[in-house]
């Protein structure tokens, strides 16, 4: 699949929490700009001095208090710095030091978001923000995870922090220039700024709780049948590693919802009041956690490894995209990482990091190869307190006495704003951030735990079998993923990770899971425990040759434990495995096109039957017949160009609203739930006749309408044929200042973004895309050569629009196509581009 670059006019867009701040920078650039040069040509010159001045060191050398023998820095084409160092210690240092030169200031807004201080630095505009993130304990949570750090990770920390330290201190007068367009300096990094930069990783994939809430509205409004439509608990799609597959001719049972305990009936508050104040939480959730970012954006990813009888070299491969909301800079960083003994390399670990964490997040060594999704473990319950006199009950009926916690938020320009958090044992007091709720609304979250919070990923890289892989995850705490493994032997295996919750229920025959879908009135759902790691779902050596994941259920249909209500739609998971068991003789260039493949059985389902309910409706328009003649003939790629899915997507936009509105008013908005489309898929293809809106005879004219009526909002053209699905669904990435607005595209003349382009795929294809949302990274490891494994990042490397670094990758992301990670000394050496070496002082 590839995707041909058209120019197409710019459109500013809001991505996670930098690019919401864009619009403060961006008034405080324009204000400085004119106040420091005087006019657009002095402006131009001041910005573009101020970006090339802050450009890294690259060859030659550089002395650096703190390290204690010489380290070797080799770029590649693309920017990638291959580290060799003598020491482990030096070679965190230099990892530090490295990354700092290139994402500084996303380092520094990635903690400050943790933290909950944008608003020192970027105005009152982010207040709200703030207060969210103090109101959810975050930073305080981050100080007491790193007190109780295990001595070699906090070590390991501490070294990074002083290779980033190391690079602040000697660069305060070249600093990137979105520091010097705030005028403001980072703060030296310690190691609580790594773990935040973490949580801000586990907040982006845990936060569920909102869904909770709406669910609560809709518990109070709904009869149980319909319900129990609404939120299934998996699916018959569902394939998990090391399950058989899934036997087509069989019948279809649904899948049981789980019971809501009927002391949780009528507790929710409903009306407009209620609605404003869920959809402002998801709104201000949306700069933490993809998934508020639209319907759909799960943040999630594939992954999938194959043994060597299902690949033409003979040796296993492992492939990984990880789905998250696009930033600029991007969330990942490649490296390549080593220490010599002499020639050889004693530890040698390449892939993505994340900016602000040492060692590699997912990639591989010289023996093993690893890739993650999204568990999506339930680690949050939220409790309804009993508080009086300042003093909270306990499931044994004990009062005991609030805690508090005083946050002070500073913010730019303006008077300092104190919260006062109160917490119980549960956890903090979240209701402020509702404010209409008249409950006390305490929210109980891993993170909480500061012992179930680890970063073992040293021992991780190190590892070299699968026995030293899971001992070393074994101790990871957050946030729970599912992790593919192969190695240099031919294994593969997969393995479930993180610390979820044993709720009071769980393993009771009386309630078929311990997990409350709500928040909880009584002491039913106290957490007692996790579930142990060698009790996690896991396969090693299956004998078909294949783990795949992609977030939909992969827990065994006999697993003993709950370990969510809430599994993605089964689609990509399916098309993953059909197409990896159809195969053989396999390499990577199938594997890339597997990660870019494009088809939709959801979608190609509901195309035949919206065509066939246009057929048997006898009052359809014209254009209506037109879009089912157009459906009835598409092959089901979710291609950039074709305008089948560009109709199958208004009509199920149109159709959620049509379905629920009769039912549950405005709050039909509060619907969230991760196998959404699967609920759509059930009821248009089986037709209840209790989902069937009022004023329509059959659901035949209910689908008809919603091709209409979605054709209406999209604004089609009058000519079907000339709608093409990829204008009304682009990408477009901008940078979060530089990029947002014309007159800043004027003073600079390089491009800062991708601009509006179109694009293929949507949320149910195996390339999971929208506008701001898709693959982080595209990364396969070959076994039979480790110089042929391939990675590619969004954008690039560098956070400076002038580095040749920032969006080089991009043509190859959009384009589908990919390029091979030099791990070799040989190879790395034959790709050198540039070479700096660090001497200490």
């Amino acid at each position: 699949m590839s995707d041909s670059v058209t120019p197409q006019p710019e459109a500013p867009t809001r991505r996670g929490i930098i690019n919401t701040a864009a619009r403060i920078l961006l008034g405080l650039l324009f204000v400085l700009l004119l106040v420091l040069a005087g006019g657009v040509v002095a402006a131009r010159i001041w910005l573009m001095r101020a970006m090339r001045d802050s450009l890294p060191q690259l060859d030659g050398s550089i002395h650096l208090a703190g390290l204690t023998a010489p380290v070797t820095v080799q770029r590649d084409s693309h920017g990638v710095p291959h580290i060799r160092a003598q020491k482990l210690d030096d070679l965190l240092f230099a990892q530090g030091y490295i990354t700092a030169q290139d994402r500084l200031w996303q380092m520094d807004m990635l903690r400050r978001h943790g933290a909950g201080e944008l608003a020192e630095v970027l105005g009152a505009s982010l207040l709200q923000h703030d207060e969210t993130q103090r109101l959810l304990q975050i930073r305080a949570a981050a100080d007491s995870t790193t007190a109780h750090m295990p001595p070699d990770e906090l070590h390991q920390l501490q070294v990074y922090a002083q290779g980033v330290n190391a690079f602040i201190s000697s660069h305060m007068d070249h600093l990137p220039a979105e520091f010097r367009v705030l005028q403001y300096r980072p703060k030296p990094w310690v190691p609580r700024d790594s773990v935040l930069i973490g949580m801000v990783m586990v907040q982006d994939l845990t936060t569920g709780f909102p869904t909770k809430l709406g669910r609560e509205v809709l518990t109070a409004k709904l009869p149980p049948d319909l319900l129990a439509d609404l939120y299934p608990v998996g699916s018959w799609r569902d394939h998990p590693p090391g399950q058989p597959p899934v036997d087509l001719t069989a019948p279809h049972p649904k899948v049981p919802e789980v019971p809501l305990d009927e002391s949780q009936i009528g507790w929710a508050l409903s009306g407009p009041d209620r609605l404003r104040d869920l959809l402002e939480l998801k709104k201000t959730l949306a700069l933490s956690s993809s998934q508020f970012l639209c319907d759909g954006c799960l943040a999630g990813s594939n992954n999938w490894a194959v043994s060597g009888a299902h690949t033409a070299s003979g040796k296993p491969l492992l492939s990984n995209d990880m789905h998250l909301g696009h930033t600029i800079p991007e969330i990942w960083y490649t490296a390549d990482l080593a220490v010599m003994n002499g020639d050889t390399p004693g530890f040698h670990v390449a892939g993505v990091t994340l900016p602000g964490l040492p060692f590699v997040i997912a990639g591989h060594n010289d023996h093993i190869a690893w890739g993650f999704t999204v568990l999506g473990g339930d680690v949050q319950d939220l409790y309804v307190e009993h508080i009086a006199n300042n003093q909270y009950q306990t499931a044994d009926g004990a009062s005991h006495p609030l805690n508090h916690q005083k946050e002070v938020i500073h913010v730019r320009k303006g008077a300092d704003v104190v919260l006062d958090v109160a917490i119980t044992n549960h956890g903090p007091i979240i209701s402020p951030m509702l404010p209409h709720e008249k409950r006390a609304l305490a929210l109980q979250w891993i993170i909480y735990d500061p012992t179930a919070i680890s970063m073992p990923f040293g021992a991780v890289n190190a590892a070299t079998n699968w026995k030293e892989f899971c001992a070393a995850f074994a101790r990871y705490g957050a946030p729970s993923q599912n992790v593919v493994y192969a190695d240099e032997q031919g294994h593969i295996g997969y393995h479930a990770l993180g610390k979820i919750p044993i709720r009071a229920h769980d393993g009771d025959s009386a309630h078929p899971s311990g997990l409350s879908p709500t928040p909880i009135t009584d002491s039913s759902y106290e957490w007692t425990g996790y579930i142990p790691f060698d009790k996690l779902p896991q396969v090693y050596d299956p004998p078909e040759g294949i783990v795949a994941t992609a977030n939909s259920r992969t827990a065994p249909d006999d697993y003993p434990y709950s370990i969510t209500l809430n599994w993605a739609a089964p689609y990509r998971n399916e098309r993953i495995w059909k197409v990896l068991e159809s195969r053989q003789q396999m390499k990577p260039e199938d594997m890339l096109t597997l990660q870019t493949d494009i088809y939709s059985a959801l979608d190609l389902e509901l195309a035949q039957r919206f065509s066939y309910a246009i057929d048997h409706t006898s009052h359809a328009r014209t254009r209506t017949r037109q879009a089912a003649d157009i459906l009835r003939t598409w092959n089901g790629n979710v291609d950039k160009d074709a305008a089948a899915p560009a109709i199958v997507s208004a009509t199920r936009a149109a159709l959620w609203p049509m379905l629920l509105r009769p039912h549950l008013g405005d709050d039909w908005q509060l619907y969230s739930w991760d196998e959404s489309a699967f609920v759509l898929e059930e009821m248009v293809m089986h037709e209840p006749a209790r989902w069937l809106p009022p004023g329509y005879s059959d659901w035949n004219a209910l689908l008809a309408a919603a091709v209409e009526q979605g054709l209406r909002n999209a604004h089609a053209p009058d000519n079907l044929n000339h709608w093409h699905y990829g204008t009304v669904h682009p990408v477009d990435i901008e940078h979060p200042l530089f990029g947002m607005s014309p007159l800043l595209r004027t003073v600079l003349t390089v491009p800062t973004g991708t601009g509006e382009l179109p694009q293929s795929g949507d949320t149910t294809t195996v390339k999971q895309v929208t506008r701001n949302f898709g693959p982080s990274q595209r990364a396969t490891t070959d076994f039979s050569n480790l110089d042929n494994s391939t990675l590619n990042l969004v954008l690039g490397e560098s956070g400076d629009p002038l580095s040749p670094w920032y969006h080089d990758q991009w043509p190859y992301w959009y384009n589908g196509t990919t390029f091979t990670l030099p791990y070799s000394n040989a190879a790395v050496l034959a790709n050198t581009t540039h070479t700096l070496t660090l001497l200490p002082q």
